[in-house]
């Protein structure tokens, strides 16, 4: 999420949680596990039923965000695991431990390897990020004027490299709220229904996927994608645009198609259509 400071970012990621389903038993004994041997579970709660929100400081070493120590404890990554991990302030940490995160985010674990250990650990997390637009946090804001040099702003935006940019699956910008919005009271609670749609497309995905071992589209990997995401022709030309143009790579094209696979999901549809092919590209493909 990219927007101005006070824009409602971090409050956004915040709320995130209350619109994912709970737990399974399965899940929530993973999650329980890892806590264990973390040292990080109380006698009151011994089994752990709602999903893990963690929230590092951008002043986060490598080993507390991945792993480490002799021997090796789990990292807010693996902690972290079948919920979020909310890095705001994205581009101030420090670039090794960004880079830290490409593996993970791929793979969904991560093994550390000490002299006497090797351990892996899941990591199994949805990485919600937050910045600014530049230093200043002001760029391309219609009403605020920024005081950036184009050298600062180009050396902020460096931090973040191609190969971890393209394992985000959704750019959004989050612009500065009106007064109007923020006096306006929702008549419905709309976490409730939206919870219930994600709950829908989560048990369409766990039947899905009841022979594969795995839980939801984001864990397919191109054996599945191939099986379970089909498209027509149409939505194969606007594809075949994108990636010989150089604005898809072939990460980015697979996950494209998670991500409309996720959509259609959500829209009750059994095959990927165009306009959720075409959403999910919205959501994927920035103007620089």
């Amino acid at each position: 999420m990219t927007g101005p400071p006070g824009a409602g970012k971090s409050l956004l990621a915040s709320a995130l949680p209350s619109i994912l389903p709970i737990l399974s038993l399965e899940e929530s004994l993973e999650v329980t596990k890892i806590y264990s041997v973390a040292g990080f579970l109380s006698k009151e709660k011994p089994l752990i039923n709602s999903r893990p929100f963690r929230s590092p400081h951008h002043t986060t070493s490598e080993a507390a965000l991945i792993g480490g120590g002799n021997p090796p404890r789990p990292g807010e990554i693996t902690l972290a695991h079948r919920g979020i991990l909310f890095l705001d302030e994205f581009p101030e940490f420090h670039r090794d431990v960004l880079e830290s995160l490409r593996q993970p985010l791929e793979d969904g674990k991560i093994t550390i390897l000490r002299a006497a250990h090797r351990l892996t650990f899941p990591t199994r997390f949805t990485l919600i990020a937050a910045a600014n637009p530049c230093p200043c946090g002001y760029f391309g804001d219609q009403n605020r004027v920024c005081h950036c040099l184009p050298s600062q702003i180009a050396k902020y935006r460096r931090k973040l490299s191609g190969p971890l940019i393209d394992r985000v699956d959704l750019f959004i910008e989050v612009p500065q709220l009106k007064f109007e919005k923020l006096i306006t009271s929702d008549e419905e609670d709309l976490s409730t229904r939206i919870r219930e749609r994600v709950e829908r497309a989560r048990q369409i995905q766990k039947e899905r996927f009841i022979n594969d071992k795995i839980f939801t589209n984001s864990e397919m990997q191109i054996p599945q994608i191939r099986k379970y995401c089909q498209i027509d022709s149409k939505s194969q030309n606007i594809l075949k645009r994108f990636v010989d143009s150089g604005k898809l790579s072939a990460r980015g094209y697979h996950r494209v198609l998670r991500v409309a696979k996720t959509i259609a999901d959500l829209d009750n549809s059994e095959k990927i259509g165009y306009t959720h092919l075409a959403e999910a590209l919205m959501y994927r493909i920035r103007e620089e």
